[in-house]
């Protein structure tokens, strides 16, 4: 009854032209080898299922063999919705009792990062990486007229790794009501409380070209 980890990857790339920006090569690597090498080698998580679209099925089993990926358990299809893939991963998990939601497009999380957020969830079973707002955040209508002004004070950038018992989070997926843009947002939903732990600058998730040219920046840094 270990840490299973479910990395999140099936999205579009709509913003890279339709190319799989999981696949990208930044620092010598495909973007997704340098998150799942992230969760490999964190001594707490004993086992990760990669949830990818269907097009990408077959290049993922062969980054994972060529990696020597071991604690990949499974690698399945996602679902329509975000939640959707999520909810498939939760069901490939083999029994544990926490689980860890990744965005595979965040490729500099680090085993620390995961680590911290693991115990963050001990206090209420649910724990989630943020960063503070730090630019003044403005709300608009439809038509672009500014609504008002929030106080950045109480903001917060939701991240993953996102941490949950593993039954609580199942219990949010089957409870899920309407479209939920993270996990956490589900379990808000019951009413359960989520922590926040300190997330990381550099644990961007790649979205834009410009966003790899960053990665590829970073990592040479690192």
């Amino acid at each position: 009854m270990g840490v299973g980890a479910i990395i999140a990857a099936a999205g579009r790339s709509q913003r890279l032209g339709g190319g799989d920006k999981l696949f990208a090569i930044v620092g010598g690597k495909p973007l997704l080898a340098h998150t799942l090498i992230a969760f490999e080698v964190c001594r707490r998580v004993d086992t990760i299922v990669l949830v990818l679209s269907p097009q990408s099925l077959d290049r993922g089993k062969e980054l994972v063999a060529e990696a020597g990926l071991d604690k990949v358990a499974t690698i399945c299809a996602g679902g329509e919705r975000r939640q959707d893939s999520v909810g498939k991963g939760l069901t490939a998990l083999p029994p544990c009792q926490w689980v860890v939601v990744h965005d595979g497009a965040r490729p500099l999380v680090t085993a620390d990062l995961i680590e911290r957020g693991l115990e963050a969830a001990r206090h209420t079973g649910a724990a989630i990486a943020a960063l503070p707002v730090s630019d003044t955040i403005k709300e608009v209508d439809p038509s672009g007229l500014v609504r008002r002004t929030l106080s950045r004070g109480e903001l917060w950038a939701a991240q993953t790794p996102q941490v949950f018992r593993y039954d609580l989070l199942r219990q949010a997926h089957q409870r899920a009501r309407g479209e939920a843009t993270d996990d956490a947002a589900l379990v808000e939903q019951m009413g359960h409380q989520v922590r926040v732990f300190q997330g990381s600058p550099r644990n961007i998730k790649v979205a834009t070209p410009e966003d790899l040219t960053l990665v590829e920046a970073l990592l040479s840094t690192a």
